[in-house]
């Protein structure tokens, strides 16, 4: 919970620079490309938050990578005030609460959709637009399949669950005839 409240903090203090300066979507970009970075590079990731190391050792490893990325001053200072907050352990939870944040100020949303099987472009099309005039958004869907639904799918959109799958019907069809009543 505490990695939340962190990633939530540093996340909206981002942001409100990003409103201020008209380049928050610059920055969703910089940081979720940083983040990209340290989640392949295990290593780096391990030598910039691992506290065994110097401190200043570790500082010029974070300055010789953002030196090679060419990221933006801002950018470079926020990356640099998390390092120095002893906060880069967080990054990742700071820029998915970042993408949230910037989704919400130009009115996106982002949907999980699971399926039996592959769906076609065609119907996630029709999904993403019966999903955009349900909630009022742009909807960007991500579509997965899970052979274990049977059939049908199911739609997620931040809490709100839709779900349309054979399996969840024919478990509420066993619960009732569980508890014997008339179907």
């Amino acid at each position: 919970m505490r990695n939340l409240a962190i990633a939530r903090r540093y996340a909206k203090a981002l942001l409100s620079i990003g409103k201020e300066d008209g380049q928050a979507e610059t920055y969703k970009e910089e940081l979720s490309g940083f983040v990209d970075v340290l989640e392949k590079e295990k290593v780096l990731k391990h030598a910039l938050a691992n506290r065994l190391y110097a401190a200043d050792s570790r500082k010029k490893v974070l300055q010789k990578v953002l030196g090679e990325m060419s990221l933006s001053k801002v950018m470079n200072s926020f990356l640099s005030l998390v390092f120095d907050k002893g906060r880069i352990a967080y990054l990742k939870d700071i820029s998915e609460f970042y993408q949230k944040l910037t989704d919400d100020l130009v009115n996106i949303a982002r949907a999980t959709v699971t399926s039996a099987v592959e769906l076609s472009s065609e119907a996630q099309e029709k999904i993403q637009e019966a999903l955009s005039k349900m909630t009022g958004k742009k909807v960007i869907v991500d579509a997965q399949t899970d052979p274990s639904l049977i059939g049908g799918l199911v739609a997620k959109i931040g809490d709100l669950v839709f779900d349309g799958s054979i399996k969840t019907q024919l478990l509420t069809i066993q619960d009732i005839f569980k508890r014997g009543e008339k179907v």
